[in-house]
């Protein structure tokens, strides 16, 4: 039996948003959470808990988007065609929040709260327009004679538009967490106010989504509810419960990494159940990781690049962490 190589291309692509989501989700949800926190010295802390840090986190973006391109040519074609337009929007918003990141420390009292609003407004669009092209992809795309034949802005729907919305909920309970675990004080109890309510949305989400896409996706409910699958899908939504449960009675005022650590296994449960949704399809609802793989040799050459930058990555990802580790005081950074 020979080595599956689309599917271990289609492992190593899911690693990587995975992990985008996780380590630039809560940058990003710094951002989202702006807007509640009014105090300048706050907003200080709040910037300085992933100052170093948030630019690497968008190394793995780059690697899903290129292991997508040498590994499935004919997705990266069909996706990149049928979202357009988002694609752009969310890459406008991040540099808009790459430029307020360098530029706020830098500007005058008084034109500081034009790179705080771009810092606001770039993290929301690039959040939203990740969420819509999440809920366009799951609610499929049109493809005919292995090209995009639907509309460039096939994308605006209430699914689409409700996704995006739901993922700027999700990662501000990511941005949030985070700060409580890397915060202190006056600060950190605001945070945990701010956590409990988005909990609440987040499950919310959780839940409409669960019950719209079976219900407009007629092959994903058939996914769903047939047989082996139902065996793996059947904990995801118990575990979430759990999960919720446990994340809501850790924030109080002595929280410290907990909440950031319950809210990550939300995040997972959410992205697993995506998983369970469109597997094998890359682009749904018809075409499979197999039939849109590039050639064996093209793929193989990738795959030993992968697998050496891999490891270098996430080496350097958590000696970053390691370094930056601890409570972000007042006046003071890393303590």
């Amino acid at each position: 039996m020979g080595i599956d190589l689309s599917l271990i291309w289609a492992v190593i692509i899911l690693f990587g948003i995975m992990m985008y989501v996780i380590m630039d989700g809560f940058d990003l949800g710094i951002g989202i959470l702006f807007p509640f926190i009014r105090s300048k010295e706050d907003r200080d802390i709040m910037m300085n808990t992933v100052a170093p840090v948030w630019d690497g986190n968008e190394t793995w973006l780059v690697l899903g988007g290129a292991g997508l391109l040498a590994a499935f040519p004919l997705a990266y074609a069909v996706i990149l065609s049928a979202f357009y337009l988002p694609l752009i929007f969310m890459l406008l918003g991040l540099i808009f929040r790459g430029v307020a990141f360098e530029f706020r420390f830098k500007a005058t009292p008084g034109k500081r709260h034009i790179w705080d609003k771009a810092f606001i407004g770039g993290s929301i669009a690039a959040t939203f327009f990740q969420g819509v092209t999440l809920g366009g992809f799951l609610q499929g795309i049109e493809v005919t004679e292995r090209a995009f034949s639907g509309s460039a802005l096939g994308w605006v729907t209430p699914f689409a538009l409700f996704t995006g919305v739901g993922l700027v909920v999700g990662y501000a309970l990511l941005g949030a967490t985070w700060l409580v675990y890397k915060t202190e004080g006056s600060l950190q109890r605001r945070l945990v106010q701010l956590a409990r309510p988005l909990t609440w949305a987040l499950l919310a989400v959780i839940v409409v989504i669960s019950l719209w896409t079976p219900l407009a996706q007629p092959e994903i409910a058939q996914r769903w509810f047939s047989f082996p699958n139902i065996i793996w899908f059947s904990p995801v939504p118990v575990l979430v419960v759990v999960v919720t449960w446990a994340l809501l009675r850790s924030l109080h005022p002595q929280a410290h990494g907990l909440p950031f650590v319950l809210t990550l296994c939300l995040v997972f449960l959410a992205y697993s159940g995506l998983g369970i949704s469109l597997f094998p399809y890359i682009i749904p609802p018809s075409i499979t990781i197999w039939e849109a793989a590039g050639p064996p040799q093209s793929q193989g050459f990738a795959l030993v690049g992968a697998l050496f930058i891999i490891p270098i990555i996430l080496m350097y990802t958590a000696f970053s962490y390691y370094v930056f580790r601890g409570k972000v005081v007042r006046g003071e950074g890393y303590h």
